[in-house]
């Protein structure tokens, strides 16, 4: 691949997107080759976490603005580039494990909105993050639309999209885009260590606590899927090895490391 590397270590996939020239742009080449790296994850039931971060001091600096300066499309062009990128997109946000996106440097754009797809997202303190699309004429995209209100608000997400003004690190945790922050030597090692806790939970519970959150809906209907997520829970050999490593004290597989 010639725009990002992908490792599989002890269950844990890591994704970085290493294209320097262009602090990681997502140029359609980038795109595509994520696009393989998370059909590869879906189909492979034994990775049981994403990392996704950034190799040169940055996380991405959004879309290749050179390349859509010289696409040549027309709407209904620019269109189907739009769907092409919301398959796999679709794919990463709905994924039934894990996603720690590990930001260091810029996350402007698109860039912001792959780290919005994650579900953890541990940041240096010298990350930024910026809707910036209103700054060339553009709407957000990569997700922007459906992650940043749920995560912020809706009125604040109105605010960073119509003013496409720079978060920094310290606001990004206070608005809670950013989970936590660690130095730049410590950051890739935190993520994969948060992501390492996964490969001891269980795979079910996971995906359907995901698939709560994702779902929002009613009082009436969130209670329905709980009954119906909690029995398929009960019946699974993880529960049951679990309860009985509480009934003869020993330590509990699962830990969510310190921090």
């Amino acid at each position: 691949m010639d725009t990002i590397h992908f490792e599989i270590r002890e269950q844990v996939a890591t994704l970085t997107l290493d294209k320097a020239a262009t602090r990681n742009a997502l140029s359609p080449a980038m795109r595509e080759e994520i696009a393989e790296v998370v059909q590869t994850i879906k189909r492979d039931r034994d990775i049981r976490a994403l990392v996704i971060t950034g190799a040169n001091g940055h996380f991405c600096s959004g879309g290749d603005l050179r390349n859509i300066a010289t696409a040549g499309l027309d709407n209904q062009g620019w269109r189907e580039r739009m769907q092409a990128l919301h398959d796999w997109l679709r794919d990463l946000i709905a994924l039934d494990r894990p996603v720690i996106a590990a930001v260091d440097g810029a996350a402007y754009g698109a860039g912001f909105g792959l780290a919005l797809a994650a579900d953890f997202v541990i940041a240096t303190p010298r990350a930024r993050f910026c809707v910036s699309f209103l700054k060339v004429g553009l709407v957000p995209d990569c997700g922007t639309f459906y992650t940043l209100p749920r995560i912020v608000g809706a009125q604040r997400a109105k605010e960073l999209m119509l003013s496409a003004r720079e978060v920094g690190a310290d606001e990004a945790v206070r608005l809670g885009v950013a989970m936590e922050l660690q130095p730049p030597e410590r950051l890739l090692a935190r993520a994969q260590q948060i992501a390492a806790s996964f490969v001891h939970a269980s795979p079910l519970a996971v995906s359907l606590v995901k698939r709560a959150v994702a779902a929002g809906g009613d009082l009436a209907a969130q209670l329905e899927f709980e009954a119906d997520a909690q029995a398929l829970a009960m019946g699974t050999a993880v529960h049951k090895d679990a309860v009985q490593d509480f009934l003869s004290k020993r330590p509990p597989r699962f830990s969510w490391p310190a921090a």
